[in-house]
């Protein structure tokens, strides 16, 4: 019976899941949380509070303690040994620094020290920024123009010059501490410092992780020399080599063989982001199938046919871990604008709201409600309305519509049509709001129950190179959406055609 792990390190923790390949199911999940399990860290909610200027930075070798920890916890549901492959999902953007020699502490005798306290003299940066971290606004506007400005930056990398993307990271970190700087060998991201890890040697970056850098040529798949030289000095000798996230990097470590039980033949995957992983843990993979995360902030992401970017500089583009590119669009004012409209409604629950948005007309307005400064599109705290007056509690309704809009009228570059829209998140529950993305969409709407999709997209690509599977029988198993599909009501769409149009040229 193979079984493959996907490992994701988050902002909050570690969860490991094991997936059985020939059942294609989910037999294992363990779960480690960087505040609740070590509460004497200083991460209450996983990164170290207090940061000066937006600084926002991490622990790296709590990430390794946790990773021990999380490691020893799944031994108690699962024989290592049954465990074929492994692949790592790390949270985007963050970054470690380490000196040359770094890899020795690699080979260190398990059985005699911790495996912190052989990486811990091998740090040339104590701490590690995470993407949270808002304190390179300098070094984006310094980058920008080496590049000839933000949108050929976009159209090199991917993205703008972003403050929490990891290349303005390391312009800081060169600028303000060059003697560290100098004694810095190897910069990793998270998945890839992990990977190396598991593996015992210098992993490579994936092409979907390194797209968030900054510092990466989309198109080419390779390190852009120009970004490196815009960074700082004599970077592309401290980055790993860039592989496609299909490679095996070698055998578990010897560590990962003698402390924790694996067997010698398990192979350790290339490592990706947590974005990547989630496009192929939730089914996405492939071109057509679009996902609308409604969270915190509500996020869209889909698979690019080609290579692609936002000509407006606002949406991202990072590579798919399954070949190609992936966008990624991220709206600020998602769950807490739509509880705020809420509130102002005097509704006292979720029902009410839907039945308030049931009780008013579709498609006449629309209302984007911004409770704080927006980045897509890049506007200040207020609301941006269209089409009739709302009146009352039409609010509900004209709301959700306005969220809806401006997720569909900002993903317009990746142009390829969603055949079909994958909602998740805890605002996905509610028929009225699912309805309302089906309609401005003019596509079906399922609902994804996936839990801890990061790490499953980690197993799936553990198992598809390890074992070769298909993807497609991993996805109609582990990625299958809830029965039932919300179709749209196709007469409305001229409406809502024309209300985009209004909520473009509001935004010009």
């Amino acid at each position: 019976m193979a079984r493959v792990l996907g490992l994701d390190l988050s902002t909050q923790g570690i969860t490991l899941l094991v997936v059985d390949t020939e059942t294609a199911s989910v037999v294992c999940r363990t779960r480690v949380g960087f505040g609740t399990d070590f509460p004497d860290r200083g991460h209450p909610n996983g990164f170290i509070p207090g940061g000066v200027g937006g600084e926002v930075h991490a622990d790296p070798l709590l990430w390794v303690d946790a990773l021990q920890l999380a490691l020893d916890r799944l031994a108690e549901s699962v024989n290592p040994a049954s465990i074929a492959a492994v692949a790592v999902s790390g949270q985007q953007h963050g970054s470690v620094y380490l000196d040359a020699t770094w890899q020795a502490g690699l080979r260190a005798d398990p059985s005699r020290r911790s495996w912190s306290d052989a990486v811990r003299p091998h740090l040339t940066r104590p701490t590690s920024p995470i993407w949270m971290d808002g304190s390179t606004a300098e070094d984006c506007t310094r980058i920008s123009p080496a590049l000839g400005g933000d949108l050929a930056v976009a159209s090199l990398t991917g993205s703008v010059p972003t403050p929490r993307f990891t290349g303005p990271q390391i312009s800081r970190f060169a600028r303000l501490q060059p003697d560290a700087w100098a004694r810095t060998g190897r910069i990793h991201l998270v998945s890839s410092f992990i990977t190396s890890l598991l593996a015992g040697t210098d992993a490579p970056i994936d092409t979907g992780d390194g797209a968030g850098m900054n510092l990466m040529d989309l198109d080419r798949g390779v390190w852009s020399p120009e970004s490196l030289a815009a960074t700082a000095p004599d970077l592309a000798r401290k980055l790993p080599r860039l592989a496609r996230a299909n490679e095996i990097v070698g055998p578990a470590a010897r560590w990962l063989v003698m402390r924790h039980g694996f067997s010698p033949g398990c192979q350790v995957v290339v490592g990706s982001g947590d974005n990547p992983s989630s496009l192929v843990g939730m089914g996405a993979s492939r071109p057509g199938r679009v996902v609308v995360s409604l969270g915190t902030s509500d996020t869209l992401f889909a698979a690019i046919a080609g290579v692609r970017t936002d000509p407006a500089g606002l949406g991202h583009a990072f590579g798919n871990p399954m070949g190609g590119a992936m966008s990624l669009v991220c709206v600020r004012n998602g769950s807490l604008a739509r509880e705020a409209v809420r509130r102002e409604l005097g509704l006292s629950d979720w029902d009410a709201f839907a039945h308030a948005m049931r009780s008013a007309a579709p498609a006449r307005s629309a209302v984007l409600p911004l409770e704080q400064d927006e980045i897509t599109p890049r506007r200040a705290a207020g609301r941006v309305a269209v089409g009739a007056p709302v009146v009352g509690a039409a609010l509900a309704l004209a709301a959700v519509e306005g969220q809806a809009l401006n997720l569909r009228l900002h993903s317009r570059w990746i142009s390829t049509r969603a055949e079909s829209l994958l909602l998740t998140g805890g605002a996905s529950e509610n028929d009225a709001i699912a309805q309302v993305f089906a309609d401005v969409f003019q596509a079906p709407v399922s609902r994804l129950v996936v839990s801890d999709s990061a790490a499953l997209g980690a197993a799936m690509r553990a198992a598809v190179a390890g074992f070769n599977l298909p993807l497609a029988r991993l996805e109609a198993s582990l990625c299958a959406p809830d029965p039932g599909v919300i179709s749209p009501r196709l007469s409305l769409a001229p409406a809502y055609a024309a209300l985009e149009a209004q909520l473009s040229a509001a935004f010009a």
